[in-house]
Formats: structure tokens, sequence, C-alpha cells
């Protein structure tokens, strides 16, 4: 004799997430990302300085923030490509102040300008290549390479050129330095600093060897598996930022018509707080050119808008060094937000377990055989 037991219906687990908050797309992403955010916080603060600060909306003041935040921006673009590997690397501004030295050094020397500029060129790539060569072939992490060459490209400048400084330098070719287009006060060497990020955005974003980047700092074994060079990959990228950092180098020389060691000294931290502050994650694996962009100049206008205010070089560094930890943090923080609102919403919607005692439920059209 068997007798049907009524049942609860079986459950649907099919929805168990249906209210979980779906990644933007489209548009959304696009003026919701971090990049967007990070041109908003832009026009904000510049919307701020216009109004409140006096003296910072003329054409004055938009030359020299450029001609300011020129050697960041150039640095932080190849910077932006070794972060997103899961990499870093600390001795650009040792690299630029070396090729300062160099150029000091070759020019005082009688060489010609376009020799001295090329030679100086080269002892920038030579040093990235030699950091390179460390990280991608020997395999020492990059942070402990790029503090050991930060002290020995800086200490190779005192050597160079000791205690000197070098201020000869042609008038026409330092006064092109600081030229402006027209009466807009935009730098001239500005259309050079376009192009070099045309060039960087271009390889991140739309180029296989960039989106190679992305998967390399998430995984370098997973990269390796789908057939990406790790080790070709990030050698170049070393090399790039040493030739790009010889760059800035000598666009601060020429600038400030000085050749000395010490130029360039403590670079590193802007350039650095500017990327993260853009987006790119420290740990790897994020970021784009647009915001990084974003992040040099909000970092440049927030110095130069306390510097108008009188506010000493003492307190522009804790703001940057500020900036540094709020960008690192921050994201971490707001990750494990996301991460327990997930999880609570998983609580809430999976089916719950029945209480100990209770009758054990079959499934529809099973009988109970007795």
């Amino acid at each position: 004799m068997s007798n049907t037991v009524t049942t609860t219906p079986a459950l649907d687990t099919s929805k168990t997430l249906a209210a979980e908050p779906r990644g933007r797309t489209g548009a959304a992403r696009l003026l919701l990302g971090r990049d967007a955010v990070m041109i908003y916080a832009l026009l904000a603060f510049v919307l701020y300085g216009m109004i409140a600060i006096p003296r910072f909306a003329s054409p004055v003041t938009v030359g020299f923030l450029l001609l300011d935040v020129i050697p960041v921006l150039l640095i932080a673009l190849p910077m932006t490509l070794i972060i997103i590997t899961g990499e870093i690397d600390l001795s650009v501004a040792s690299i630029a102040g070396l090729t300062s030295a160099l150029m000091g050094v070759l020019w005082a020397a009688g060489l010609d300008i376009g020799t001295v500029l090329a030679i100086s060129l080269l002892a920038g790539v030579a040093a990235g290549a030699f950091n390179g060569f460390l990280v991608a072939v020997v395999g020492l992490p990059s942070l402990a390479v790029t503090i050991g060459t930060l002290a020995l490209f800086r200490g190779l400048a005192l050597v160079v050129i000791g205690d000197n400084a070098v201020a000869n330098f042609p008038p026409e070719l330092t006064a092109f330095f600081t030229s402006k287009l027209g009466g807009t006060g935009i730098p001239t060497v500005m259309i050079g600093v376009v192009l070099v990020a045309l060039f960087f955005g271009v390889l991140l974003h739309f180029t296989p060897f960039g989106r190679g980047l992305y998967a390399l700092g998430f995984s370098k074994e997973a990269a390796t598996f789908v057939g990406i060079k790790v080790a070709r990959a990030k050698f170049w990228l070393y090399v790039g930022s040493g030739s790009v950092s010889a760059l800035a180098g000598i666009y601060w020389t020429l600038r400030y018509s000085s050749a000395r060691s010490d130029n360039a000294s403590g670079l590193e931290l802007t350039v650095i707080a500017a990327v993260l502050l853009g987006g790119v994650s420290i740990f790897g694996g994020k970021g784009s050119i647009p915001g990084v962009i974003a992040g040099v100049l909000l970092i440049g206008t927030i110095n130069f808008a306390l510097r108008l205010g009188r506010v000493s070089d003492v307190v522009l560094i804790i703001v940057t060094g500020t900036l540094l930890i709020a960008s690192v943090v921050a994201p971490s923080v707001f990750e494990a937000i996301k991460r327990w609102q997930h999880n609570r919403r998983l609580r809430r919607s999976l089916p719950q377990v029945p209480a100990s005692g209770e009758t054990n439920a079959t499934a529809p059209g099973v009988q109970e055989r007795k």
C-alpha cells in the first residue's frame, strides 16, 4: 500500500540572482566609468579655480600649467603600460636627470647640439634596456630593480657633471621650448606631446600587443598560454620608458636652460600618483590612457592652484602623497563594498535549508514507499 505525500513545489533556482546589478555597457560605460569620473573631477576643479582663484583663468596660467605637466605627462604614458602589466619603474626621474647631466657635459665639450640630443636620447634607451634586461630576462622583481637603478642613475648623473650647471644652450632652441601657439597660451611642444600620447593610446587600446598587456597584468601564466611573449613585452616596455624619460630630461633641460644632476628629482612620485589616480590598478590588468591624462592634468592643476595661493612646496608634496594613497586605497574599499553587497544578495536569494525535525519534502510526482 502506498500513500501519496503532499510535497512542496520544487524550488526554481534559475533566477536566484535576477536582481544582481549588471555591468555597465554602451554609453553608460563611457559616461560613468573611471575615465569619465576623472574628467568630470578635472572640469569641476578647473571651474572652481576660474571662479575662486585670482589669475587662474588666463592664457598665462594655461601656458605655465601645461609647461609644468609636460614631463609628468610624458613619463606617465609608458608608466601606464608598465603598471598595467603588474610591474613598476621607479627610475624614470633618475633617467631624466642622467640625460640632463649628459647633455650639459657634451654641450660644454663643444659637440653639435644635434649630436648632443641624439647621444642623450640613446643614453635613455640604454638605461631602459638595462632595467628591461634585469626584469624581463633575469627575472628580478621590478620594484627592487628600479629602486636600485633609481640610485644608480642619479649617482651616475652626479659623477658625470658633479655640482656644476651648464646653462648656455642655444637661445633659439630654449626659446622654442617655452614658446606658445599664438595667444592661446598653449606651449608649442604640446603638439609633440599629443602625438606621443596618441601613439601610446593606439598601442594600448587598438593593437593586439596592448590587449596582451591587460592579459599579462591579470595572469602571466595565462598570457604565456595564449601566446604572449611575456619577457619580450616587458623588455620593450622598459626600453620605451627609458626613451620617454630621456625626452622628458631633454625637455626639462631646454625649458629651464640648465643641465644639473638633480633635475627632475622626485618626479617619479608625481608620475605614479597621477597614473594610479587616473584609474590604473597597482595590481595590474586595469587602466587606460585617457584616464591617466585626466589624472596628470588634475594633479598638475591642483598643484598650480596651490602655488598661486603661495602654498609651500612641502604642502604640495603632502598633497601628492595623499592623492597617491587615496588612489590605491579607494579602489580596494569600493571593491570590498561591492563584494559585501554581492554576498548579501546571494544569501537572501538562495533557497533556505529546512530546519531539523521538519518533514523532508520529496520531489513532485514521487510517491513515498512504505
